[in-house]
């Protein structure tokens, strides 16, 4: 039998058979009765037409059940695809039919959808199961009571090469692609990881991310590969994350930027007992360094890492470490850092021709290792685009400085090239960021006459705080150079919009600025 995710499963059993797996709101679940629910959920998914290599797709707010859905697919031999539920229901449509999977587990939010999201798959499904307690609406099958008479499965010995899990993108950048991870990528990632926080049984992880981003996701595998605990949460909600911190004694959690100045702003953050937390890792979008030093100040026991990378690579390409958040090495700079390659993987910064390129000249940022993606689904010129010269190309501009340290400074979509002038929206953007009475920010070029396009911002403030837009120019003047500054800013009182990994769509911003600018021009 090849290795494969669902090893750690049974590692865990043999370790820690009536430990703790799972804890799901008032639900527990020991290692013993996870693996058990997992392989008569993997015998239902064959009894309902489930074959190797098979899709199932998952709906579904985070619980216990959606991670018995990710090891239980594995466990048949099948592949899962968990889906944004954050998207429009014909955009998870979409992302049906391209899938074709043979089953579709939706929650209880979504059950509505079950109709729709079946004539989508063009025929492949077999069976719809609805994720929740009691009876399931017409039509569908009922997880537990179906798991009650399930008849386990032996293990279906997957692993190596084969597709292990296929994770739509985000979109924030163009049309979605499915990317397929193997059971190899993903157990290279987790390999990454746990070397590098030293995770063990004792670890108590919060999830609290959705399950579809695939940091979220892979998670999973982590956690259960060092026979930790898992703790759940159906979607994040500061006051409720520190709550469970407290209740469920946890020692590492995962935030992007917008959640943890989420916690930040959450009143109770100052009476809450954190003192389990052991570590914050964080990545998934640039991280303004005035936000980090806030969150460190206001929790100086625990240790911060930061991971870089992207769902083809599985996703961890580079990790700064706790020891690089220290006082001494914060003020050498490298807070700005995305750290070193990780224990697997290779990194290089290359010109267009992809040649290499000296130390501290910017370029596209690539990698290479066993985390990298089989490739898109279905999509071999995407894959051979992405894959040139055995290398995952980014599409992030970045640096590598004299000791391999990486500095992402972009998306090359999101340079905005300003009088022939490259100005990077990120640097501008942390700037932004560092005003105190700024709460969210973004910066994009819009096109202008003189300049080909204009450094634009859209800030959001600190709420009860009033701040107008020649605060904001004078501020960044003061920190970077004048022709980055912007030359416009907008301030909006509403939250900017976020993606289902809540990445700020700058896209959605652009579009909307544009669409304005065009309705006035007509008007006139």
């Amino acid at each position: 039998m090849m290795i494969g995710l669902t090893q750690g499963m049974r590692r865990a059993l043999l370790m820690r058979p009536h430990g703790v797996a799972i804890l799901d709101g008032d639900a527990q679940f020991s290692w013993a009765q996870f693996v058990d629910r997992t392989a008569r959920l993997a015998g239902m998914f064959k009894s309902l037409g489930l074959e190797t290599g098979d899709r199932v797709a998952l709906l579904a707010l985070n619980s216990h059940r959606s991670l018995e859905c990710y090891f239980a697919a594995l466990h048949a031999g099948g592949v899962i695809t968990p889906l944004n539920h954050r998207l429009s229901v014909q955009e998870i449509a979409a992302q049906i039919a391209d899938a074709e999977p043979k089953i579709i587990v939706l929650g209880p939010d979504f059950a509505q959808f079950a109709g729709e999201l079946k004539h989508a798959s063009g025929g492949t499904v077999s069976a719809i199961i609805h994720c929740a307690d009691g009876p399931a609406p017409d039509g569908m099958t009922a997880y537990e009571a179906a798991l009650a008479v399930a008849q386990a499965v032996p293990d279906a010995g997957r692993g190596g090469d084969d597709l292990a899990c296929l994770f739509y993108t985000g979109g924030t950048t163009g049309a979605p692609k499915g990317v397929m991870l193997s059971h190899a990528n993903i157990l290279a990632n987790s390999a990454n990881f746990i070397s590098h926080i030293g995770m063990d049984e004792r670890t108590v992880h919060l999830h609290c991310g959705p399950l579809f981003h695939v940091a979220a996701g892979v998670r999973l595998f982590s956690v259960t590969q060092a026979a930790g605990t898992h703790v759940v949460l159906p979607r994040f909600v500061a006051g409720e994350v520190l709550s469970v911190i407290a209740r469920h004694r946890v020692t590492l959690a995962t935030f992007v930027p917008t959640m943890l100045s989420a916690l930040l702003d959450e009143p109770e953050i100052a009476s809450a007992d954190l003192s389990s937390l052991r570590y914050i890792t964080y990545g998934a979008a640039a991280m303004p360094e005035a936000l980090l030093r806030q969150v460190m100040t206001r929790l100086p026991d625990v240790r911060f890492v930061q991971s870089y990378g992207m769902t083809e690579t599985s996703p961890i390409a580079t990790m700064l470490g706790w020891r690089e958040h220290m006082p001494e090495m914060a003020a050498k700079g490298l807070l700005r850092s995305a750290g070193r390659p990780a224990l697997l993987a290779d990194i290089a910064v290359v010109d267009p021709s992809g040649a290499p390129v000296l130390a501290g000249e910017r370029g596209e940022i690539v990698v290479r290792g066993p985390m990298v993606m089989l490739g898109y689904w279905r999509q071999a010129d995407a894959t051979a685009e992405a894959l040139r010269g055995g290398w995952m190309h980014t599409g992030d501009i970045g640096y590598l400085d004299g000791d391999g340290y990486l500095y992402v400074v972009d998306r090359l979509k999101d340079v905005i090239i300003s009088g022939g002038e490259n100005v990077y929206s990120q640097e501008v953007e942390n700037a932004i960021a560092a005003h105190p009475s700024v709460q969210q920010c973004a910066v994009f070029g819009r096109p202008d006459a003189r300049w080909g396009e204009a450094v634009h911002a859209v800030v959001v403030p600190v709420s009860g705080v009033a701040i107008e837009p020649q605060q904001v120019i004078d501020h960044c003047k003061s920190m970077i150079a004048g022709f980055k500054c912007p030359r416009s800013v907008e301030v909006r009182l509403t939250p900017l919009p976020l993606s289902g990994a809540n990445k700020i769509l700058k896209n959605e911003l652009r579009a909307d600025l544009l669409a304005r600018e065009a309705r006035s021009e007509v008007q006139a």
